[in-house]
Formats: C-alpha cells, structure tokens, sequence
C-alpha cells in the first residue's frame, strides 16, 4: 500500500509499469482497486496510477471534503506530489466529471480524457443512487445484489459516511455539457466518453446523443456492458484504450473493431 499526505489528509494509491503516466479516478461504487486489471494491460508501456478520492477507500475520511473544487485540487497535488507534469486521465461516474473538470481547468496539463458513465445532468443518474447515497436500506439492498465484482463491493463497504451523496450533489450542480462545449473548443484535446449500453445507473442515452458534435469528442457504446464496462467486457475495453492513448489528430477513426468482437464472444 503505497499513501501521501496531501493537504493534512492521508491519500492512498497504487502505480504500476514504466513509461508515459496515465491517471486512473473511480467512480461512486468501489476504489481504485477495480482498475488493476486496465492498468496491469497497459502498464508494458505505461507508468499508471490510481488513487482513492476523499471519502472512498483507504483515503482519508476525516473532513467532508466532497466538491468538485476539493477533487480538483486533490487531484493537482497528486499529479505535482508524483511529479508528472501532463498526463491523459481516465474516469469512472464521479471520477469521470473530475477528470472533465479538471481538463477544462488545466488544460496544459491533461489533453486526453477517457470518461466512463459520465453523468450529463441530474435527469441521466438512476433515481436508485441516489436512494443508495442517503443510506436507503431497500437501495443498498438492490445494487448489492446487482454488484457481482467483489473488487467492488469490498471496496465500496468502505467509503465515508456522507461520501457518496455530497459528491454526487457535487456533480449533480456542475453542467457537464458546457464544459464538454468548452473542450469541443480546445481543439488540442480529445474526450472519449464510454458507456454501456446497459447502464443501469447512468443513462446511455444522453451519451450516445453526443456523437457527431465534435471532432475531438466522440461518445462509443459497449453493447455488453453495464455500469463497469472496464470489468464487464475488460478485453474490449482496453483495447479501445490503448488506441485511445495512441491516436493523434481527431477521433473520428476510433472505433470498435469486429476483430475485437470476435474474440470476446
């Protein structure tokens, strides 16, 4: 178990590999810990990194620091703390609005972000989270028996109190789409935003809407995924990312090839 303390607070993470650096951010079910296998496949190449957010995991609980501003600035003093100075950054769900926030604020320092059932708007989040994040017994009850990843569930047993619901009010009051405006703008950065197509959680809908808008930012649906698509279909899913890593230019030739299908049958 590697850790820092960053503004008084204990931070957990864990790297592995050498190469360019690759920042992973979980979402509101679980830690870093389900990204192991995504980073294990592309750490030949890469020096990824992973990290627990305030309030989830092994991180530290001890202050309610759940705004956006609070997960920006951890995530800056992480990146300085570890000395990378520009580094594309994949998110989970929460994980997925800081990696967009943050590209929108430092954009010299982050020109790739991969967004996984990112939450456009209140109306794209399953009233059932929400349930889940006031202590709801029913929900809690609901989403365990639908969770079947125990890199998940034992992770998510461990997140703070008041963790889930002030982050996702968080979320709920950041308008996702003008930043996404913002980076159509940029030019110089590029968004893959991946969802599953059986998304429970977040609506793939207002995902899949978004295609053809702009040429640095290009939504791609996994047709056999639910709200992990990085864990449902694992062999597709880091495909897709490795040549999101190594593509240059715009994303239009981005896609899901049938050799890939092929062989996750």
């Amino acid at each position: 178990m590697s850790a820092i303390v960053i503004d008084g607070g204990i931070v957990h993470y864990e790297a592995f590999g050498r190469g360019r650096p690759v920042l992973f951010l979980h979402g509101w079910l679980g830690s870093w810990r389900y990204w192991m296998p995504i980073m294990e496949v592309i750490s030949e190449k890469n020096r990824t990194y992973a990290l627990d957010l305030w309030g989830f995991g092994d991180s530290d609980k001890s202050d309610t620091r759940y705004n956006m501003s609070d997960y920006v600035a951890l995530i800056d003093n992480f990146m300085e703390n570890m000395g990378v100075r520009e580094a594309p950054i994949i998110g989970h769900a929460l994980g997925a609005a800081v990696a967009l926030e943050y590209a929108v604020r430092y954009p010299d320092r982050v020109n790739k972000v991969m967004t996984i059932s990112l939450p456009l708007g209140s109306e794209s989040i399953n009233r059932n989270l929400v349930d889940f994040a006031k202590n709801s017994m029913m929900a809690k009850m609901r989403w365990w028996r639908q969770i079947t990843y125990k890199e998940v569930q034992m992770e998510a047993e461990k997140t703070g109190k008041e963790a889930i619901s002030r982050s996702l009010e968080a979320v709920v009051q950041l308008d996702i789409k003008s930043r996404l405006e913002s980076i159509g703008q940029f030019k110089d950065a590029m968004v893959l935003i991946v969802y599953g197509e059986k998304d429970d959680l977040i609506d793939p809908n207002v995902s899949r809407e978004l295609d053809g808008k702009w040429d640095n930012i290009r939504p791609i649906g996994l047709s056999e995924s639910k709200h992990f698509p990085m864990l449902d279909e694992t062999t597709k899913f880091s495909r897709l990312l490795k040549d999101f890593l190594e593509v240059e230019g715009d994303l239009s030739g981005l896609e899901l090839k049938e050799e890939w299908k092929r062989r996750t049958r």
